[in-house]
């Protein structure tokens, strides 16, 4: 098994050697069921992003530094250099949990019948990544949980690559939620077959811009509605509060 791991990167200089070397340090025992295929897309960075990048570069198996559209344009660029069984897509700002995320994920992938595997995220402060600040425990799917709010941590989500070309890639409509509609989309529409691995995963750096105000909070709001339309449904009020809302337990577990 091939799993192909996509970052997507622009001007990201100061956080991208914590996600790379996070990626370089999976550990792939002798024997192993799978195999690493790495996958850097920069959008044509003016800072020391391809500096960092540099000592790694005999790991990345795809380099693609160019000007893009935004982020899910970068993504979609990613998806299509994959040649993976399986595909987990890791921001500059993020990086993995511990050097057994890979070898954890690959073993659940080994049934046929899963279709995507997630797993837990910490949020750690942007300036001592080592302090968590908030805890996303996404917990077993129950059919129908997008209705109440719930979502996996899209960092911590790893799809079988003929997802994505059964049900296609991210949405450029839409500036912020396009993840959240593409796992709207595989999950609640189409019935993705999830593996739910009770650990944490991925470590993020706190700080999105869906949050960073209320008017960031009220437009990511409307793409969610959006998203909803995009797929054929008509979203009820409950299921858009309670989204945020669900997030509130995630800052009373930081012991």
């Amino acid at each position: 098994m091939r799993i192909s791991l996509i970052t997507v990167c622009y001007n990201a200089a100061s956080t991208l050697g914590d996600a790379v070397k996070s990626v370089c340090g999976q550990s792939i025992p002798e024997g192993a069921p799978f195999e690493l295929e790495y996958i850097v897309v920069d959008g044509g960075s003016t800072d020391h992003t391809m500096d960092v990048l540099a000592p790694y570069r005999k790991e990345v198996a795809t380099l693609i530094s160019e000007p893009d559209k935004g982020l899910y344009d970068a993504m979609n660029k990613g998806l299509a250099a994959a040649t993976g069984e399986v595909v987990g897509i890791l921001n500059a700002d993020d990086f993995y949990a511990d050097a057994g995320v890979l070898a954890d994920v690959a073993q659940a992938f080994l049934n046929p019948d899963v279709d995507a595997v997630y797993g837990d995220l910490h949020y750690v402060d942007a300036q001592d990544p080592q302090k968590v600040v908030r805890r996303w425990k996404a917990g077993t799917y129950q059919p129908g949980a997008f209705r109440r709010g719930w979502m996996p941590p899209h960092p911590a989500l790893f799809i079988r690559r003929s997802c994505y070309r059964q049900w296609g890639g991210f949405t450029q409509t839409l500036r912020s939620a396009a993840d959240y509609e593409l796992m709207l989309r595989f999950i609640h529409r189409h019935g993705m077959r999830l593996h739910y691995l009770p650990r944490t995963l991925v470590h993020m750096r706190a700080g999105g811009v869906s949050n960073a105000s209320l008017g960031h909070r009220l437009r990511a709001h409307r793409e969610d509605w959006k998203a909803w339309r995009m797929n054929g449904y008509l979203p009820s009020p409950f299921a858009l509060l309670a989204k945020p809302l669900r997030k509130l337990p995630q800052f009373l577990s930081r012991s």
